[in-house]
């Protein structure tokens, strides 16, 4: 997934701001040792945080369907995880490089989310949005100072670009249904649920009325089928 957020990332930036190609676009640390060794302009693009947005988070769990429109499965919703990356401009100007971090900021302020043409992969294939902000404040627990010292260089002009991209937690529940004279087992969570017909109960002067689906809850115990 995370190398699916870089592709789009770098894709949408080299489609919208930098086509001539006259710029590069690279994932590398800008350590002092990388700056001295940089012989191009360079729009770097350093990841530098993983963590959940927990504000998209949620509970409980999806069905899914076969053709027939049965439960075949449950599955838990996705996980957002927040990509931080710190965006900065090199050349041999700072003039330059404020006009190209002006051409970035514009460019990515008019995404609430990942255009779906620049997605692949697992992105894709989810089918959901991928929400991209750009120049927050940052947490209370992170200062971009803090980062530029870890990297051992100086502090440059930098854009804070965060994507949420959608991950499938892998929480996969297969709803297995065994149908056998009248009894139903379907899974629900752990616990085995069964669906058993009860008896027709004659009422007392009254003709017995139509069949009952009773539903008992019961625990799988070791060896039982």
């Amino acid at each position: 997934m995370i190398h699916e957020v870089d592709d789009a990332l770098r894709q949408l930036l080299r489609t919208e701001v930098l086509r001539s190609g006259d710029v590069d676009i690279v994932l590398e640390a800008p350590t002092k040792d990388w700056a001295a060794r940089r012989n191009a302009p360079t729009v770097n693009l350093y990841l530098y945080d993983i963590r959940e947005d927990m504000r998209r988070r949620s509970r409980g769990r999806l069905n899914e369907y076969d053709e027939q429109g049965q439960i075949t499965a449950r599955h838990l919703p996705p996980r957002y995880i927040k990509l931080s990356y710190l965006v900065t401009a090199w050349t041999q100007r700072p003039e330059d490089e404020h006009r190209l971090l002006s051409a970035l900021l514009m460019s990515l302020l008019a995404h609430d989310a990942m255009p779906v043409e620049m997605l692949t992969g697992s992105l894709l294939e989810m089918g959901l949005p991928v929400p991209i902000t750009v120049a927050l404040p940052p947490p209370e627990d992170r200062a971009f100072a803090d980062v530029w010292s870890a990297l051992g260089g100086e502090l440059k002009p930098s854009l804070d670009v965060v994507v949420s991209a959608p991950v499938d937690s892998g929480r996969r529940t297969e709803a297995a249904t065994i149908a056998s004279e009248g009894v139903l087992v379907s899974m629900n969570g752990d616990d085995p649920v069964r669906h058993a017909r009860a008896p027709e109960l004659p009422q007392s002067g009254q003709p017995a009325e139509e069949s009952r689906v009773a539903m008992v809850r019961m625990r799988r115990e070791p060896g039982a089928r």
